[in-house]
C-alpha cells in the first residue's frame, strides 16, 4: 500500500482543541493561523475554498483569547474554526452557490441560524467552502485529497475536502439526497447528519424543503459528533435518556441493491461487523423489510417535485446560467403530477413506519455508503444510491470511516439511527467508532 498523500492531514480532536482553549494552552490566534498557513500550503491542489475570511477569523480569535483570559467561554466550541459551505449565509459574505447566476451577489445580510448557533457555541468562521452549484450536480471545482484526480463527492465537496485535507476541523454541509455522507465517505472523514429537516434552515438557501438538511463533518465520529451535540437545538435534546454501558443492538441491513458494491466495500462490512462483536456488541444480519430500490425512487420523484416547485425561479435565468443537470430536474420535478407526489409521500410514509417497527430493539445500522470507492474525474460526483434511502428514512446518519480500498481510496459506512433520537444517538455512534472506526 503507497503511503498517503501530503494533501491528507488530520486536523485535530474537536473536544482536545476546544479543552486546551479553554485551559490557556492553545491560543485561538495561533490555532486559526495554523490552519491558514495549511490553507496556504495545500488549497492550489485542493482547491476547497470559495473564500476565505483570514482576516476577519484572525480578530474573532484575538477576541475570543481575550474573554479567555477573562474567563469567559462563550461555548464548547470557543475558539473552533469552523468552513461553511456556500449555500448557508455567513454575514457579510456573499452566498455564491457556485452559479453563474448568483456571480454578482451582494454580501448576506445576516448569519443563517445554524451559522448564529455555531458563533453562539464560541465557533470562528473561516470561510466558504465550495459547493455543487446549488447544491445539486453540477460540478465544483473540489478534489478529493487521497487522489486529486479524483471527486471528493458533492455536493458539499469542498467541506469534506477542507477537514480531509487538514485544513480546518469542522465543516458545514448539507444533504437533500447523499451531500453530507458521501464526501465523507470518499475524503476518509466523519460526519453527522441529523434526523431529515431537524436543524433549523434559515439562511440555507433552498433546493428540496422535505429533505433539505444541515450536517457537519469532522475527522472522526467523536468530532462531528461533537459539533452536533454543541448546538442540538434544545426540543431534539432528549433529556433524561442517558448512554448505557450494556452492549449495543446493531443491525447489519442487506438488500439486494447491495449486490452491486465492489469487493473491497463488503469486505469493510464484514471487517466492521467483526470487530463489533469482538467489542462485545449484539450483532446481527437482517434483510430489509422495505423495498430500498422502491424507495429510492420515491425519494427520487418526490425530491425533484418538491425542488421544482420550490426553485422554479432558476429556469426564468439566463441560459447558460444555471445548470443543465439542475435545470432538467427542475423540469422533470414540474411535470409530475400531483397525485404522484402525494402517492410518493405516502408511499414513504408507510415505508417509514414499516421499516422502524420492524426493528423495535436495534440501537443502531449499519450498511455501506457508497457501492465503490470515489471515481475518477470530477465530472461525476458519485453514487448516491445507497445513501439516498436513509436521507428518505429520516433518521440521524453517521459516515464512520472504516479504512481504504486495494487502491488506497477511503471507504466508508453508514451508522444510522430512528428519527428523532439524535442527541442519545450521537453517544451510541461514538460507541461504535470505538470498536470499529478505522482512519
Amino acid at each position: 500500500m503507497s503511503e498517503i498523500p501530503n494533501t491528507v492531514s488530520d486536523p485535530g480532536r474537536v473536544d482536545a482543541l476546544a479543552q486546551a482553549i479553554r485551559d490557556g494552552e492553545l491560543s485561538p490566534v495561533d490555532l486559526v493561523q495554523g490552519y491558514l498557513d495549511r490553507i496556504e500550503t495545500v488549497e492550489p491542489q485542493v482547491e476547497a475554498w470559495r473564500e476565505l475570511c483570514g482576516d476577519a477569523a484572525l480578530k474573532e480569535a484575538a477576541i475570543l483569547e481575550t474573554e479567555i483570559q477573562s474567563g469567559t467561554i462563550r461555548g464548547p466550541l470557543h475558539g473552533i474554526p469552523v468552513g461553511v459551505k456556500d449555500i448557508i449565509d455567513v454575514l457579510g459574505v456573499p452566498t455564491r452557490c457556485n452559479s453563474k447566476s448568483r456571480a454578482n451577489a451582494g454580501p448576506a445580510t445576516a448569519d443563517a441560524e445554524v451559522v448564529a448557533a455555531l458563533r453562539i457555541a464560541g465557533a470562528i468562521v473561516l470561510g466558504k467552502t465550495h459547493t455543487t452549484e446549488f447544491a445539486f450536480r453540477d460540478i465544483s471545482p473540489a478534489r478529493n485529497p487521497y487522489n486529486l484526480a479524483h471527486t471528493p463527492g458533492g455536493s458539499s465537496s469542498g467541506s469534506g475536502a477542507a477537514v480531509s485535507a487538514g485544513m480546518v476541523p469542522v465543516a458545514l454541509g448539507t444533504q437533500t439526497m447523499a451531500s453530507v455522507n458521501r464526501p465523507a465517505a470518499y475524503c476518509g472523514i466523519s460526519a453527522f447528519k441529523p434526523s431529515t429537516r431537524l436543524m433549523p434552515g434559515g439562511g440555507v438557501f433552498p433546493l428540496s424543503y422535505l429533505y433539505d438538511t444541515v450536517g457537519y463533518y469532522g475527522w472522526s465520529v467523536a468530532d462531528s459528533a461533537s459539533v452536533f451535540e454543541a448546538i442540538c437545538p434544545s426540543h431534539a435534546r432528549m433529556h433524561g435518556i442517558a448512554a448505557s454501558d450494556a452492549p449495543l443492538n446493531i443491525t447489519v441491513l442487506h438488500d439486494r441493491v447491495l449486490d452491486s458494491a465492489d469487493a473491497d466495500i463488503h469486505k469493510s462490512i464484514e471487517n466492521t461487523e467483526a470487530r463489533l462483536k469482538e467489542a462485545g456488541h449484539n450483532v446481527t444480519r437482517q434483510d430489509s423489510p422495505i423495498d430500498i430500490a422502491g424507495l429510492q425512487e420515491h425519494h427520487r420523484l418526490t425530491m425533484e417535485y418538491d425542488a421544482g416547485h420550490t426553485r422554479k425561479d432558476l429556469l426564468d435565468e439566463p441560459e447558460g446560467s444555471v445548470g443543465d443537470f439542475l435545470c432538467e430536474a427542475l423540469r422533470r420535478g414540474l411535470a409530475t403530477s400531483d397525485e404522484a407526489y402525494f402517492a410518493g409521500r405516502r408511499q414513504i410514509d408507510h415505508a417509514r413506519h414499516t421499516f422502524f417497527n420492524h426493528f423495535p430493539g436495534t440501537d443502531a445500522f449499519i450498511w455501506p455508503a457508497t457501492p465503490k470507492t470515489a471515481p475518477e474525474g470530477l465530472a461525476w460526483t458519485g453514487d448516491a444510491s445507497y445513501i439516498s434511502p436513509w436521507t428518505t428514512l429520516g433518521g440521524p446518519v453517521v459516515t464512520m470511516p472504516v479504512g481504504l480500498s486495494s487502491e488506497n481510496m477511503p471507504i466508508g459506512c453508514l451508522v444510522a439511527g430512528a428519527p428523532g433520537c439524535d442527541y442519545h444517538f450521537a453517544s451510541i455512534a461514538r460507541k461504535i467508532a470505538d470498536a470499529a472506526e478505522v482512519h
